[in-house]
């Protein structure tokens, strides 16, 4: 339960089917058969934006345009269903409220009711058009038996063929379009027998209007028929206010389930509500409730079941961008988060992130806008009067639903020039600071209502906080890797007789900043000294002990000392410190007249060599204690042939040493690496050694790499 399952694009045609024009209406006439070829009662199409990166919902089946009103338009890297079918192009299965909770926790959280669900990608052998999604009854089995899948697959084949079909007509349908809409046969007959019954019936749409009201109903209720038609009822009548009622509402007409409550209609008549949910909506059954003596006791205006729920739109948004900006860490990460998932949400075309710095507005980032354009607002003095400037210093935000708007309190600003025609400014307040403003911008002009306007502004505030963690992670960072770059060595020394290459790739978790280091020091006419070692932790701390280390082996290298003087003097160098951090380090002296090595090692991964004769293998030094155990430590030297044509390679154990890997297992497959390309030049035998064991984006530990080569002077 809960695996999407593959499907075949649907078959690619040569003849469009479809006149032109009339691929939407020929669309929605397919997803509106949904209930009598799949049993399901509600569904969406969504298409594809032009920029391909954005879902918007075109066409919907059995539910209102406020149900899908926080996935109007969604983008391909949101963790919904719609999206991660088309990412994957396979047909996604929700089969209930916990499988939701598990794969989707924000959908599920926005929508707490249950249903089970089915996204498909529509796409053809060429072309991805889109998603189509239907919702089942919760009564629906968890699982789709292999004859609904079937029919399923074939639904959303003949929904991607009528996009094609179009598209090849040379008319692409797009979401901005509208279909026909079917006109139902008349009721005119059931109404005038409802009338007639003793309890009160009314009819609510799909978008929770009150389509039809008996007398009865009008009378139970308290209020004129004419009052109540075409209201919500939780909007006409105030004691149906709380957000319990409408939660009802919303349960019984997605998950296709009857369901029931008992309201207190002031002072102190209980009413009894029944809905019974069809594909049109539902039928209410409005009765006197009996209610027993410890409802009675209950305090006017207190239904006798209580609950806190929000809307959906606003508490999606509100989720969403929270989850989303846990998995930013720099300021781009944050402006990035925003765009992808925000700025499609609610329909807009940019978003600009400025932050308050020495007096200034500065641009930290930016989406959607032409090159260049925002570039001319980076440097604004606070103290001209634009919109920015204004949201950057007040914690007022500013809504402008047209150009006319905005050209009216800020005539002749160069931000009327940008091409947009709405704008909602959010000033960025975290700890009662304004540091900042975020601009989301709109294409066309936008009415920005009360609940988007509350949305709006506190989302504003979660960026605020995201962008004010983030900008902090930045300056560490950039302190933390300025240190570690100052303290390895910019380039490695030209040698006559020797070949060297190396590579250096910080952990990706944390600040990507460690103690690996490396190094190559002439020590005379015909030696040289190659060093490699790795001091414990990633942090600003180990980096520091690094250089010190770094350091003292270059000194006593430079004294001319054998490799096990050296690691001897560094150690005790080392215990001095008084830090608790250890550090593992291999020394090799080498002397190019008599093409050989000396090798002296603190618990360091032992060195590979790949001789002339193509075999490569490891050495087997007398591995001494890492530094920082024993001051007295000692550690003895071997020597290793370094005739013409032999190659070491040196490393730091992230390089074999990840996670769910035999560590035996992964020396092995670096010794097979290395007798694979060891003949190769040094640069690719270095990538070759790197990219084994899967270091190109994540990595668990920092990884040094430093391969010489003896070749003749």
């Amino acid at each position: 339960m809960g695996v999407p399952w593959h499907r075949s694009p649907g078959p690619g045609r040569e003849a469009a089917e479809v006149p032109a024009g009339r691929g939407l209406e020929e669309a929605a006439r397919i997803l509106r058969s949904a209930p009598a070829r799949l049993d399901a009662h509600i569904g969406g199409l969504y298409l594809l934006s032009e920029d391909r990166q954005v879902l918007e919902l075109a066409v919907t089946l059995g539910a209102a345009r406020q149900f899908t009103r926080p996935w109007q338009r969604v983008g391909l890297t949101a963790p919904v269903p719609v999206a991660e079918a088309v990412r994957s192009g396979l047909v996604v299965w929700v089969g209930g409220t916990e499988d939701m909770a598990r794969r989707y926790p924000r959908v599920a959280v926005a929508m707490p009711y249950a249903f089970r669900l089915a996204a498909a990608p529509l796409v053809t052998r060429r072309t991805a058009y889109g998603a189509v999604f239907v919702l089942w009854p919760a009564a629906h089995p968890p699982e789709l038996s292999p004859g609904e899948r079937d029919r399923f697959d074939a639904f959303a084949d003949r929904l991607a063929e009528v996009l094609a079909d179009a598209a090849r007509a040379g008319r692409p349908v797009r979401a901005g379009q509208r279909p026909g809409v079917a006109e139902s046969g008349s009721s005119a007959p059931l109404a005038t027998m409802a009338e007639r019954l003793p309890e009160g019936v009314c009819e609510i749409d799909l978008d929770g209007r009150l389509a039809a009201v008996t007398p009865a109903a009008a009378e139970l209720l308290g209020v004129p028929v004419e009052r109540l038609l075409g209201a919500r009822p939780w909007a006409v009548l105030s004691w149906l206010r709380d957000p319990v009622y409408e939660y009802h509402y919303r349960a019984a007409v997605i998950s296709g389930q009857s369901t029931s409550f008992v309201a207190l209609r002031p002072p102190d008549r209980w009413l009894s509500f029944e809905l019974f949910p069809d594909p049109s909506g539902l039928t209410a059954r409005i009765t006197a409730a009996d209610v027993d003596a410890a409802d009675r006791d209950r305090p006017v205006g207190t239904p006798p079941e209580r609950a806190t729920h929000t809307r959906p739109g606003a508490l999606y948004h509100l989720l969403h961008l929270a989850g989303a900006l846990t998995e930013a860490v720099g300021v781009q990460d944050v402006v990035s988060m925003v765009s992808e998932q925000i700025v499609p949400a609610f329909g807009g075309r940019a978003v600009a992130v400025l932050m308050a710095e020495g007096g200034r507005l500065r641009i930290v980032g930016h989406r959607g806008y032409p090159p260049g354009l925002v570039d001319q607002f980076d440097g604004t003095p606070l103290t001209e009067s634009t919109p920015g400037v204004q949201a950057a210093t007040n914690p007022v935000p500013a809504y402008f639903e047209t150009r006319a708007e905005l050209e009216r309190l800020y005539p002749g600003r160069q931000e009327t020039q940008d091409g947009m025609a709405a704008w909602a400014y959010l000033p960025l307040v975290t700890s009662r600071r304004l540091i900042g403003t975020c601009v989301l911008a709109f294409a066309e002009p936008h009415h920005f209502d009360l609940e988007e306007r509350a949305v709006l502004t506190s989302l504003g505030g979660l960026i605020a906080q995201a962008l004010d963690r983030a900008r902090l992670y930045d300056t560490k960072l950039g302190l933390a890797q300025g240190l570690q770059e100052s303290l390895l060595p910019r380039a490695l020394p030209d040698v006559p007789g020797l070949e060297v290459s190396a590579r250096y790739l910080p952990c990706t978790e944390g600040m990507d900043i460690g103690g690996d280091f490396y190094d190559l020091i002439r020590v005379g006419p015909d030696d040289v000294a190659v060093v490699i070692g790795d001091v414990q932790g990633h942090n600003v701390n180990a980096a520091a002990l690094m250089g010190q280390v770094r350091t003292a082996v270059r000194a006593f290298a430079a004294a001319d000392a054998d490799p096990s003087t050296v690691l001897s003097r560094t150690n005790r160098l080392v215990a001095d410190l008084d830090t608790d951090l250890l550090a593992s380090c291999a020394y090799l002296r080498v002397d190019l007249a008599r093409r050989e090595a000396w090798l002296a090692d603190a618990g360091h991964p032992v060195p590979l060599r790949y001789g002339p004769d193509g075999r490569a293998g490891a050495l087997e030094p007398l591995i001494g204690l890492v530094l920082n155990v024993d001051p007295a430590a000692d550690y003895p030297q071997i020597r290793v042939d370094l005739s013409i044509g032999t190659t070491l390679a040196l490393y730091t154990d992230g390089l074999i040493d990840t996670p769910d890997v035999d560590l035996d297992q992964a020396l092995a497959d670096l010794t097979a690496t290395l007798a694979r390309y060891g003949g190769e030049p040094l640069d690719r035998l270095a990538d070759a050694l790197v990219d084994r064991a899967g270091h190109g984006e994540y990595r668990t530990d920092d990884v040094a790499l430093l391969l010489i080569r003896s070749v003749p002077r």
